[in-house]
């Protein structure tokens, strides 16, 4: 305090401004997934700030099964380590039923929430009420080396097959040095492996429940289901394909190490991407295969950001979420890091905008896929749980991630297709037991 009797009345009070700007700075925790659209937005941290100057981002960008693990535990402790969290449509209506997500109500009239294409707002929402924005969504669909198929006389159909699919695998797998004929998920967990073999068991014809939450995880449909994905992935895949999730794969494929790739449509924008993709000029893109029926073969998800309740900055937090997930942030990524990266599936004004039509041939294609995808009749035989790629019950994350271990281990030669399929049965028939799903 010695020091301020030398300062002269302006300067003192202007460092008392100063000094009490810099108390007044809120910093947001973001927890997010280390995806490319993520990646983005981390990058774009000074847009925000500087049209924010009293909040600053401290980022937290974890692998995805990491990511929700941490998250999962926090919220559901109250522990407040996040202001803003990277959840998908599973979560949303679960956390927020348990009242552990911020309502968002009272958008701002510039936020333009009427744009938001309805699956997605809803997928987002309980009651009517979002409690997520949504940063990206996105459907399945299969791409492919469009010279190699040219190559080996391959015509891809409107409409192709997993039957046909094995095939052109098999033909094509190490028609060059290191070449792969094909990249699935293989890495453990709900939202990884169990995302591709949950989509792959429904077009067999089967279904994770029946009406009444009986499993039916060895049934056949299943059995023939993870057969084939074993049989594929384990004699066509690349090597450690059991390590490889999203973003593995999504490497693989942009190096042109696979020539097929089935997963995310919110790949396509990285993979036409010259700056970013080997493939970008032989990519070809088709609808994610289907077996018996096309029911559930293309799954539905978001990934939002949302507000937990335990955040102490939960006005610095919308302000954040909103402008992360507005018409002028996707303009921003537009502009600085070219429109087919902008992040898909959120806007309908996004597939009414020349630039991005004009950049992005694929842009059609996956907004259909989004709004065709039914989360509400997902199996050939009727189910009592909505989701595609997923079952929307809070008991989900922990059997679906056992799940996922166990079919693993099968694609390894761990243990055969049947004694992997028994040991899941049985595991989820005494969690739905536990949770009281089902009777003993």
């Amino acid at each position: 305090m010695r020091l301020a009797r030398h300062l002269p009345i302006t300067t003192l009070a202007a460092a008392i401004a100063v000094a009490g700007h810099a108390h007044a700075q809120t910093t947001l925790t973001v927890a997010t997934v280390n995806n490319n659209d993520m990646v983005i937005m981390q990058s774009l941290t000074s847009a925000f700030e500087e049209a924010h100057p009293d909040i600053s981002l401290d980022w937290v960008v974890l692998e995805e099964n990491v990511l929700r693990q941490r998250m999962t535990t926090d919220i559901a402790t109250g522990g407040g380590q996040f202001d803003v969290m990277t959840i998908g449509t599973y979560e949303v209506p679960i956390w927020a039923e348990r009242g552990w997500l911020e309502p968002l109500v009272d958008l701002p009239d510039d936020y333009h929430e009427d744009d938001l294409l309805a699956s997605v707002r809803d997928g987002l929402s309980l009651d009517g009420t979002l409690h997520a924005l949504p940063f990206y969504a996105e459907s399945s669909m299969m791409y492919y080396r469009t010279d190699l198929f040219e190559q080996a006389g391959i015509e891809m159909p409107e409409q192709p097959t997993w039957e046909q699919v094995h095939d052109w695998a098999e033909q094509l797998h190490g028609s060059e040095p290191g070449l792969a004929g094909i990249c699935l998920r293989g890495k453990p967990g709900w939202g990884e492996n169990m995302a591709f073999v949950s989509t792959l068991v429904n077009t067999f014809g089967g279904r994770w429940f029946d009406e009444q939450w009986n499993p039916e995880i060895n049934s056949e449909a299943w059995n023939d289901a993870v057969a084939f994905y074993v049989d594929l992935l384990g004699n066509y895949g690349p090597p450690g394909a059991s390590s490889n999730g999203f973003n593995e794969n999504l490497a693989l494929f942009s190096r042109g190490s696979c020539a097929m790739w089935v997963d995310a449509t919110s790949a396509a924008g990285k993979l036409y991407d010259a700056n970013e993709s080997d493939v970008a000029d032989v990519l070809g893109f088709a609808p994610a295969p289907i077996a018996e029926t096309p029911k559930g073969s293309h799954w539905l998800w978001s990934w939002a950001l949302a507000i937990p309740a335990s955040s102490e900055h939960k006005e610095a937090a919308q302000s954040f979420i909103t402008w992360a997930t507005s018409q002028e942030y996707i303009a921003l990524v537009g502009e600085t890091n070219g429109w087919t990266n902008v992040p898909p599936g959120t806007r309908e004004s996004t597939y009414a905008n020349a630039q991005y039509i004009d950049a992005a041939p694929f842009a059609d294609f996956v907004v259909n896929a989004i709004k065709d995808a039914d989360p509400t009749d997902s199996s050939l035989e009727p189910n009592p749980y909505i989701g595609v790629q997923f079952v929307g019950i809070p008991e989900f994350q922990s059997i679906g991630t056992q799940v996922g271990q166990t079919i693993a281990s099968a694609l390894t030669g761990g243990t055969s297709v049947t004694q992997a399929l028994d040991n899941a049965q049985r595991t989820t028939e005494r969690a739905m037991q536990r949770a009281g799903y089902i009777q003993r």
